[in-house]
């Protein structure tokens, strides 16, 4: 998946139903429910949380991770936001640094290297630091 922006998960879902090969009356059976409910969530732009965490446990893979690519490239935590909070006045568990997976760092070199952003709006937009994306560049020259 190339694109982070418009995520259709159920789009997904049924593409890693095809590729993993999962019978139907299996996927029936696992969420108790039937053919028709199971093609709804297929034809659905979003799922509940823990219909899309039963997904991820069947076919083992994290379609979490889908959107926590969308918000690293498309709603980055701003440096103004960060200065005004504390870690003492956050409730929420923090991750300390994002996870760039290989299908992000692939993109966003991709997007370089076809002269859609220079280096600088790829560090602006995405902000992504610049010795970030340096490294990347030089580990990723020879692909």
């Amino acid at each position: 998946m190339s694109n982070y922006k418009e995520i259709h998960v159920g789009t997904l879902i049924n593409q890693a139903v095809t590729d993993e090969g999962v019978e139907t009356p299996r996927i029936c059976n696992f969420f108790q429910c039937s053919e028709e409910e199971i093609k709804q969530m297929y034809q659905s732009k979003s799922l509940d949380s823990e219909i899309l965490l039963k997904w991820s446990k069947l076919l083992e893979y994290d379609f979490f991770r889908i959107y926590s690519q969308h918000l690293i490239l498309y709603a980055p935590v701003s440096a103004k936001n960060k200065e005004h909070k504390t870690i003492n006045q956050l409730s929420l568990p923090r991750f300390r640094k994002n996870i760039y997976t290989k299908e992000i760092i692939d993109f966003i070199l991709e997007q370089l290297h076809s002269g859609e952003m220079t280096k600088n709006e790829i560090v602006e937009r995405y902000r992504i630091p610049k010795t970030t994306l340096y490294k990347w560049l030089s580990k990723h020259k020879n692909s």
